[in-house]
């Protein structure tokens, strides 16, 4: 067992976009989570990359949540690693740390697809969304059944970094609170 680095991870946003997250069940608390995620990760240098299933119907990433320089892998399969690109495109040799919707579609099949690769997978739970709640449920027991870790926003911003002493630590803690 080992906890999440802030020097070994990634941080994967996945399909956090405009026409899909009004249908998405608290979709306001999941964006909540993710952006403390994509906060803190660019405080603490945290490579972070987004995908987008089919922008032209489902719109863009969802204002706010990504910065102009913050990759975005644009896809048609559900699960990203089928996407020409996207492997080479995601940073080699870290674990993955997943948010995003919806979880028993693309969540899920890009999670199957990692941790297929041999990824350390975490999969964030208060940070998942899905029109229905028990569909995010199963997703979560199937991604978990296959290797991924489930984790919530604030395991992986404390685990990030570990101390109180952290020069970030105030900064940080208030994007949970």
């Amino acid at each position: 067992m080992k906890l999440i680095t802030a020097d070994k991870s990634v941080l994967l946003l996945i399909d956090f976009q405009q026409k899909l997250m009004p249908a998405i069940d608290q979709g306001e608390m999941i964006l909540k989570y993710a952006s403390a995620l994509a906060r803190s990760a660019r405080i603490l240098n945290i490579p972070i990359h987004a995908t987008e299933q089919a922008p032209d119907s489902l719109g863009p990433t969802v204002g706010g949540l990504l910065q102009g320089d913050e990759p975005v892998q644009i896809k048609n399969h559900f699960g990203a690693t089928l996407e020409a690109g996207f492997n080479p495109w995601l940073p080699a040799g870290r674990d993955v740390v997943v948010a995003g919707c919806e979880t028993h579609i693309c969540v899920l099949q890009t999670v199957i697809g990692l941790l297929n690769q041999g990824r350390k997978v975490f999969i964030v739970d208060d940070a998942l969304g899905a029109r229905e709640n028990y569909s995010k449920q199963i997703a979560i027991e199937r991604m978990v059944f296959n290797g991924a870790q489930r984790v919530t926003t604030e395991m992986v911003l404390f685990e990030w970094m570990r101390t109180s002493k952290h020069p970030n630590f105030k900064e940080i803690q208030s994007f949970i609170k």
